[in-house]
C-alpha cells in the first residue's frame, strides 16, 4: 500500500470489504426485456453519496494530538496516525505525490504537508482552507 493510502485509510478509516453474494441467493427480480435502446437498456446504477470526512476533527480526536503540531508538521501528522516520518519515508511520499528532488528541507516538508492536505480534500475530506494554501 502507498504511504498516501496508509495516511487516508488513518484519517478516513478503512473502507468494509464488499461482501459477496452467496452462489445459492435467490432471484428477487426478473431482468427487464431489452427495447433496442441502448440508452433504455443501459443498466442503472445507483450513485452512493461519498460521507464528506472532516479531517480537522477527525485529527484532532486521536490520541496524542494535543501533543503534536500535525496542523503545519508533516512528520507530527505522519507520527499522529502511526505512519513511520523518517527521511526515506518522507520522501518517498514526495515522490508519490509528484516531488522527485525531495531534499527534507522546511520548505520540502511544508510543501509536503499543502501536498497532503490537497490530496485529502480530493479524495473527500473536509480541509480548512488554512491547510491548503
Amino acid at each position: 500500500m502507498s504511504i498516501f493510502g496508509k495516511i487516508k485509510d488513518s484519517i478516513f478509516g478503512k473502507k468494509p470489504k464488499p461482501q459477496e453474494t452467496p452462489a445459492t441467493a435467490p432471484a428477487t427480480k426478473a431482468a427487464p426485456q431489452p427495447t433496442g435502446n441502448a440508452w433504455a437498456d443501459a443498466p442503472v446504477v445507483e450513485q452512493q453519496a461519498r460521507p464528506v470526512i472532516d479531517i480537522e476533527n477527525n485529527l484532532d480526536n486521536m490520541p496524542g494530538a494535543d501533543r503534536l503540531n500535525w496542523r503545519t508538521s508533516i512528520v507530527d501528522l505522519m507520527k499522529l496516525i502511526g505512519v513511520d516520518s523518517d527521511y526515506d519515508s518522507r520522501k518517498a511520499l514526495a515522490v508519490e505525490l509528484g516531488r522527485e528532488d525531495y531534499s527534507g528541507s522546511a520548505e520540502d516538508n511544508m510543501w509536503l504537508h499543502r501536498r497532503v492536505m490537497k490530496e485529502l480534500a480530493a479524495s473527500g475530506g473536509r480541509v480548512p482552507a488554512e491547510f491548503l494554501d
